[in-house]
């Protein structure tokens, strides 16, 4: 079955599922051949008896813009969690979750899928960009972020904080990576010394 690489983009009030709630998240579902088939994009309301972290709301007070734009009609989990799940059933594939960092983003995914939905058509499976970078580049993982990766695997697309923004450009870096990997060509002037 055809694997679709679906980027997603959170956005919270802190780092732990549950204890703080997730307040947007938008998912861009890509073929390998960076085919965008289609997005998906919600605002949700914060979950009873949740709390916001202090420092990541130091954060999003740096953020006005993007923070503006999470808190925008805001959607019951309970309503929206099953719409996503219906939505990556009929991607033409086998969704295959991808993010920027995948830990934090599958983690809060996950909860508000089983929590809500009661199933995660993710399973348990899901890419790292920084990670796959890592291994393309030959460097150790904090030895590698955007500023460090080769320009040519980015596309002409914002990164703003806001979800759908950022799925869609994550989504697009990580297709670019994929076919270089795939073409076997290596990234010879991005590799250094770990």
């Amino acid at each position: 079955m055809t694997e679709i690489y679906v980027s997603t983009d959170i956005e919270t009030d802190g780092p732990a599922p549950g204890l703080n709630s997730m307040l947007s998240f938008a998912s861009a579902a890509y073929l390998a051949d960076k085919t965008l088939v289609g997005t998906f994009f919600a605002n949700l309301e914060t979950l009873g008896g949740a709390s916001s972290d202090p420092e990541t709301m130091a954060w999003w007070e740096s953020q006005p813009l993007a923070w503006q734009a999470c808190r925008k009609n805001p959607q019951p989990p309970a309503i929206i969690m099953p719409q996503y799940v219906s939505w990556l059933k009929g991607l033409p594939g086998k969704p295959l979750f991808v993010g920027y960092p995948a830990v934090f983003d599958f983690m809060f995914i996950t909860y508000y899928l089983h929590r809500f939905a009661g199933e995660s058509p993710f399973s348990y499976f899901a890419l790292d960009i920084k990670t796959y970078a890592m291994a393309l580049m030959k460097k150790n993982l904090y030895d590698v972020d955007k500023d460090s990766m080769p320009k040519h695997w980015f596309d002409d697309l914002p990164y703003t904080h806001i979800a759908l923004d950022d799925a869609i450009s994550q989504g697009a870096l990580f297709c670019n990576m994929l076919a270089e990997n795939m073409r076997g060509s290596g990234t010879a002037e991005a590799m250094t010394p770990g």
